[in-house]
């Protein structure tokens, strides 16, 4: 079911796509290290990071929310999705390539172990390679990370596959809330080079895909600049939309990502393990 948190979640990934097309570990469209976060910024950290010239973009709801239900409950086939993004090995490396589309997952097989990325619709494959890249060092593996490739010298066995779900979505509730994209910058200049980036992006989306296949519709609100704390070596600009978006309950057929078939020595089938 769609909350506030998954479109907070999809503007987090077209603002990120946006500014880092290339992957998070490549350097940003404007040149600048952007940090892009959910929540506001907590002081110290940001005090910091302006004086690192890091600039901070934030996206946090507002507590108002307008109930706009109205239609009714009925059961929406969400059709089946084709994998349109490809994953291929070759020895230690694995390199994605493609379409990205939401409902696909996927999927690295690491000695064992198996390590899964859900698509978000503004994916590239070289996102897609560099988020799986930070699950696998938060995991604590060796990732050497380039472009959409990713290649692992600790691997012994190793694969990669994508996947896709079918599933049918029905619609509970409606309501239309407003999200604010905060720009905490050092400057005025790394202020006028990030939003109109961000702006652009967001105002380019009319409805954006959620996590569990409904869209949001985006309405851009207002802009507003604030100066106020320039002698702390802040210069903020807020961007706000609104995002009308539905709650649904949903009906899923699983894909398989990886398993492991066991077989007794008749070759009859024993069981099928699922990951």
């Amino acid at each position: 079911m769609a909350d506030q948190s998954d479109v907070e979640i999809a503007i987090q990934s077209i603002i990120a796509t946006a500014l880092y097309p290339n992957g998070a570990l490549q350097e940003s469209t404007v040149g600048l290290i952007c940090r892009i976060y959910r929540g506001l910024p907590m002081a110290p950290a940001l005090e910091e990071n302006l004086v690192e010239q890091v600039v901070n973009i934030t996206i946090n709801a507002d507590r108002v929310m307008k109930n706009t239900t109205r239609y009714p409950r009925i059961w929406h086939s969400m059709g089946e999705i084709v994998v349109s993004l490809l994953v291929v090995r070759d020895a230690q490396t694995l390199t994605f390539s493609g379409v990205c589309a939401v409902g696909q997952l996927a999927g690295i097989g690491l000695n064992g172990e198996v390590y899964a990325y859900a698509v978000q619709a503004m994916d590239t494959p070289a996102t897609v390679a560099s988020n799986i890249a930070v699950l696998l060092r938060d995991a604590g593996w060796i990732v050497d990370y380039s472009g959409a490739s990713i290649t692992l010298p600790q691997a012994y066995a190793l694969s990669g596959r994508v996947v896709a779900s079918v599933g049918a979505l029905q619609e509970v509730k409606r309501q239309e809330q407003r999200f604010q994209i905060g720009l905490w910058c050092p400057d005025p200049a790394s202020r006028d080079l990030v939003a109109p980036v961000i702006d652009q992006a967001l105002a380019c989306q009319q409805f954006i895909p959620l996590a569990d296949g409904a869209n949001a519709r985006l309405i851009f609100i207002d802009s507003e600049s604030t100066d106020a704390a320039e002698n702390a070596g802040l210069y903020k600009r807020t961007l706000t939309y609104s995002a009308e978006y539905p709650t649904t309950i949903a009906q899923f057929t699983p894909a398989m990502l990886f398993g492991v078939s066991r077989y007794s020595g008749n070759n009859e089938y024993i069981e099928t393990i699922n990951s």
